[in-house]
């Protein structure tokens, strides 16, 4: 397992700048991020080299933030890898709550990074299939 980070930041412009600039003026290393946003608010949610010191960062910058717990399971660099991967979950009757995928400058590979209500067991249950799970993606 792998803890994210969440951010929940006001929608508007540079708003993602003074999250980067927080982050980096107390170097912490952002591995991974992805976005989503709405009308009002967005959810940056992001791996980063020290989880706890961004916590602490970004709340004493006035973000409401969490931590959560996330898979990472290594796929292939090839077309059909993400649908192999969900074929698997599909059979094994898990559902996702999301998933976004990024790269791990360890392995050299893909890693679908993937939330779920039940982490522990679909670790296990991928990697009963076969699938590298890793526990940090830097």
């Amino acid at each position: 397992m792998i803890r994210q980070l969440s951010i929940f930041a006001e929608n508007k412009k540079g708003a993602m700048h003074q999250v980067t600039r927080a982050l980096a003026e107390a170097n912490i290393n952002m591995n991974t991020l992805v976005t989503n946003d709405s009308a009002e608010f967005g959810i940056i949610r992001m791996l980063v080299s020290d989880t706890d010191a961004a916590l602490q960062c970004m709340q004493t910058a006035g973000y409401l933030c969490h931590v959560d717990t996330v898979a990472a399971a290594e796929i292939g660099d090839e077309c059909g890898s993400l649908n192999a991967l969900l074929d698997t979950l599909d059979r094994g009757n898990v559902n996702l709550d999301y998933l976004y995928v990024t790269y791990s400058s360890l392995s050299k590979r893909p890693v679908a990074i993937l939330r779920t209500q039940d982490i522990m067991e679909v670790e296990g249950f991928l990697q009963a299939k076969g699938y590298n799970m890793l526990e940090r993606v830097d």
